[in-house]
C-alpha cells in the first residue's frame, strides 16, 4: 500500500469514529439534561452539557481533520499536521470553560445562593447508561487514535473518557442525595468540573510544547541515536533535533562521515540512516541527513574559497612546470580548516623517467604561499578518470 492510500485510509477511519462519537454524544447529551431536569440532578445535567460540549469539539475534530489530511502543498511543505495541534488546544480551552461554569453554579448553590437539587432514581439510571456508553466510546476511538498515530483522536478519546469518569461521579452524587446527603450533587458536580479541568489543562500544555516544537521524549531520542550511530559508515553525529507535528515526528541530524570517500558513498550512507530511522520508528515520517567529513562544529568558521578561484590559483603557481598541462584531475578536502589537495596525473610520466618524489616536491613548493592551503599529495594513474565536471563552469584540471 503507497504512503498516499496508507494516509486516505486513516482519514477515512479518523472521520468514522468521530461521526460515531458526534452521534453519541448528541444522543447522550440531550438524554442527560432531560433526565437531569427530570431527575432533579444539577450534577447530572451539568454532565449533560459536557457531552454537548463534546459533540461541538466533534465537529471541531471533523474539520480539522479534513483540513490536516491534505497533502504537502507549496504554502506548507511539510503539510498541515499542525491543524490538529491547534485544533487540540482549542479543545482543551473548551474543556476548561465548560468546567470553569460547571464548578462556579454548583459553588453557588452549595453557599446559598441557589437552591439544592435533590435527583432521584431517574438520575441515578441515566448516570449508569452514560458511563457505559461512553467507556465504550473511548475505548474505540483510542483503538483508532493508536492505530493512526493521531493525537487529536487520543484527546477526543479522552474527553470520552472524562465524560464516563464524571458519569461515575454523578452517580455517586445521586447516590448520596438518596440516602440523605443532600449536598452530594453538587459536590459531585464540583469535582466532576475539576475533573474536566484538569484533562483540559493536560491537552493545552502538550499540544502548546509541540506548538513550540518541543523535542521528542528522552529515551526516544536516545533509541534515535542509537540507530544512527549503528548505521554502518557513520563515524559520529551531533546536532540531532527532533520535533512533533500531528501524530508524526521529524528528525534532522548531521552525521560525520570518512573524509575521503566519494559524494555518492557518503549520500548513499545518509540514505541509509534516514531509511533505518523510517523502518524502525514507525511515528517517524521525515528525516533530513547533514553529511559532514569532520565535526564542523570543533572548526573555525574560516571563509575558504571555492573551487574555481582555488584551482585557478593553483594552475597558475604550477603553470611553470613543464607537466602542469598535464594535470588532469584535483580533488579538493576541506578538513581542519585548511583545504587538502589531491594531484592526478597520468603514469606515462614516471615510465619515461620522471622522479615522482621531485615532481611532487615542486607542486607543494609552489604552492607554500598559500597559507588556505594544507597538504598535497600526487597520485599516478594509468588510465585518468573522465574529466566530468562535479562542479558547474568550474575547472576540474589545470587542461
Amino acid at each position: 500500500m503507497s504512503a498516499t492510500d496508507l494516509r486516505q485510509q486513516q482519514s477515512r477511519a479518523k472521520r468514522r469514529v468521530t461521526l460515531v462519537g458526534a452521534l453519541v454524544n448528541l444522543l447522550l447529551g440531550i438524554g442527560k439534561i432531560v433526565a437531569g431536569c427530570y431527575g432533579r440532578s444539577q450534577a447530572l445535567i451539568a454532565d449533560g452539557i459536557h457531552s454537548l460540549s463534546d459533540l461541538l469539539t466533534d465537529v471541531l475534530v471533523l474539520a480539522t481533520l479534513r483540513i490536516a489530511g491534505q497533502a504537502a502543498d507549496e504554502s506548507h511543505p511539510y503539510g498541515h499536521a499542525r491543524f490538529e495541534t491547534i485544533a487540540t488546544v482549542l479543545l482543551g480551552l473548551a474543556l476548561i470553560g465548560v468546567a470553569g461554569g460547571v464548578v462556579w453554579d454548583a459553588a453557588q448553590r452549595l453557599q446559598g445562593e441557589a437552591p439544592l437539587w435533590h435527583p432521584n432514581v431517574w438520575a441515578l439510571a441515566a448516570a449508569a447508561v452514560s458511563i457505559l456508553a461512553k467507556e465504550a466510546l473511548y475505548h474505540y476511538t483510542r483503538h483508532v487514535a493508536l492505530k493512526t498515530r493521531s493525537r487529536l483522536l487520543q484527546a477526543n478519546a479522552w474527553h470520552h473518557r472524562s465524560d464516563a469518569i464524571s458519569s461515575v461521579v454523578v452517580l455517586a452524587g445521586v447516590v448520596g442525595v438518596l440516602y440523605g446527603y443532600h449536598f452530594a450533587d453538587a459536590v459531585a458536580a464540583i469535582v466532576v468540573g475539576l475533573l474536566i479541568a484538569k484533562i483540559g489543562f493536560g491537552l493545552v500544555i502538550e499540544s502548546t510544547r509541540e506548538l513550540v516544537d518541543t523535542a521528542l521524549p528522552a529515551h526516544k531520542v536516545k533509541a534515535i541515536e542509537a540507530a544512527i550511530r549503528d548505521t554502518e559508515g557513520v563515524r559520529s553525529l551531533h546536532s540531532l533535533r527532533t520535533r512533533q507535528m500531528g501524530g508524526e515526528a521529524l528528525v534532522d541530524v548531521h552525521i560525520q562521515v570518512p573524509p575521503d570517500i566519494s559524494v555518492s558513498e557518503g549520500h548513499a550512507i545518509a540514505d541509509k540512516v534516514r531509511d533505518r530511522l523510517l523502518q524502525e520508528f514507525e511515528d517517524i515520517t521525515d528525516v533530513t541527513v547533514h553529511i559532514d567529513a569532520e565535526r564542523d562544529l570543533d572548526q573555525p568558521a574560516l571563509k575558504l574559497p571555492l573551487r574555481r578561484e582555488v584551482v585557478e590559483r593553483l594552475c597558475r603557481a604550477w603553470r611553470h612546470l613543464p607537466y602542469a598541462d598535464r594535470i588532469e584531475r584535483i580533488h579538493l578536502h576541506y578538513l581542519g580548516g585548511k583545504i587538502h589537495v589531491e594531484v592526478y596525473l597520468p603514469v606515462q610520466l614516471i615510465q619515461t623517467g620522471a622522479d615522482p618524489a621531485k615532481i611532487a616536491a615542486e607542486l607543494r613548493a609552489a604552492v607554500k604561499p598559500f597559507n588556505f592551503i594544507g597538504s598535497v599529495r600526487v597520485h599516478f594513474t594509468a588510465e585518468p578518470p573522465g574529466r566530468t565536471n562535479p562542479v558547474r563552469d568550474a575547472p576540474f584540471g589545470c587542461n
